[in-house]
């Protein structure tokens, strides 16, 4: 065989194999073959019910900063052109309480992480962290610095701590916070919430066990005092794209940048979308989407701005 034909059919190879790469890392995206996923609804309900008392009156956001990456890093398969993702708390309003969902971020994480961020809003986050202290509760959606580096940089953590419902592998799994820490003295003295499926926490409020985007991850299904019904997905989809076309984040993103349970999270995908289209009226909020959000904002969903 002579070189420039040798040389050929290396390149073709090359470029083939070049090829079969970049379509499995950032274009392609199935379901499994095997496995399930499925919220109860009815049984979500019948626990939002269990603890008395009316759901929360009002729910407000703050948002502390947006996140920028490529398309095909949030939907795999839809380009290199950047979007955005904004960073937000939700605090529900209850007549004599409150209830932090998710903490944002502060200044010092954000600048120890490798995610560009824009247009960080410090006022934000100081309404966030007086949130975080008038709380009776806060909640993580998973172990992410994007949603809980607020609250473990908290010089006051160790008394914020025994209204913070953790879960198990949220805690187990504090490694995922990184560049955020929570520190080893007050992780081995704190006292994990377990739950199989569900686990009522408020009236109105249950968490979904929803592994995969993180050990620890959960959905947090809320139902106002108006009966007006939410699912904080956290980050099982970062925008409702992800949902409508049942579709995951590009493969090297999900594999090599988080660490993913791959086909746990498309199984998830494929429940919020049966159940987007069965309960039209329930807001299904996804991580990191300023369309939703500001959809929600202009609907009255959700207030702008904790007071």
């Amino acid at each position: 065989m002579s070189l420039p034909r040798t040389l050929a059919i290396v390149t073709v190879s090359l470029i083939a194999a070049a090829a079969v790469a970049y379509y499995w890392l950032i274009i392609e995206s199935h379901m499994p073959s095997t496995g399930s996923y499925a919220i109860d609804m009815a049984q979500v309900r019948s626990l939002a019910d269990s603890i008395e008392g009316d759901g929360p009156a009002e729910i407000r956001v703050e948002t502390v900063g947006t996140i920028t990456f490529p398309k095909t890093a949030v939907v795999a398969g839809d380009g290199w052109e950047g979007t955005a993702l904004p960073v937000s708390a939700f605090q529900l309003v209850y007549a004599d309480k409150t209830i932090l969902l998710d903490t944002g971020f502060d200044e010092a994480t954000m600048k120890a992480g490798d995610a560009a961020v824009s247009g960080y809003d410090s006022a934000a986050y100081q309404r966030i962290v007086s949130a975080m202290n008038k709380a009776a509760l806060i909640l993580i959606t998973h172990e992410h610095w994007d949603h809980a580096a607020g609250l473990f940089a908290q010089p006051n953590l160790e008394q914020l701590l025994p209204v913070t419902k953790l879960n198990a592998e949220q805690v187990e799994h504090a490694d995922r916070l990184v560049p955020s820490v929570f520190p080893e003295a007050l992780r081995q003295a704190y006292k994990p919430v377990s739950f199989e499926k569900y686990l009522a926490v408020a009236p109105g409020v249950v968490l979904i066990r929803a592994a995969g985007h993180t050990p620890g991850s959960q959905i947090i299904y809320v139902r106002r005092a108006d009966g007006r019904e939410y699912l904080f997905i956290g980050d099982v989809a970062w925008h409702k794209r992800n949902i409508d076309l049942v579709r995951e984040r590009a493969r090297l993103v999900t594999w090599w940048f988080l660490r993913e349970d791959r086909d746990a999270v498309m199984l998830q995908l494929a429940e919020l979308n049966r159940l987007q289209r069965e309960e039209p009226d329930m807001l299904i909020m996804p991580g990191h989407d300023p369309a939703v959000l500001a959809g929600a904002i202009e609907g009255a969903r959700l207030t702008e701005g904790f007071r």
